[in-house]
């Protein structure tokens, strides 16, 4: 399967890893090991996590307190958020709808 990113989620990772590497240097570069390690997860094996009832799946980061939301259409996989556990919940779920 191929895995892309939605402009929207691919904007919010960067902009999350900016801010991290802001706070402390190295730091943002940690924050996108942790999204890759989770992201190779996926590649590995998409079904493994369950579908959400909205229709994506969700994996946690293990050190940030991040996620990425994902959606398995055909043979792409399409990231589309990498969301805060605890901020705004749900903001970019109308994101699904654009991928209908």
């Amino acid at each position: 399967m191929t895995l892309g990113f939605m402009p929207d989620a691919e904007k919010e990772f960067v902009a999350a890893a900016e801010w991290y590497e802001a706070r402390e240097k190295g730091l943002g570069r940690r924050f996108r090991d942790d999204v890759a390690h989770v992201l190779t997860r996926i590649t590995e094996d998409p079904f493994l996590w369950r579908e959400r009832p909205d229709g994506y799946h969700r994996v946690n980061c293990p050190v940030f307190p991040y996620y990425v939301a994902y959606i398995i259409r055909e043979s792409s996989i399409i990231v589309t958020a990498v969301a805060h556990g605890r901020r705004y919940p749900g903001y970019w779920k109308h994101r699904l709808k654009a991928q209908e």
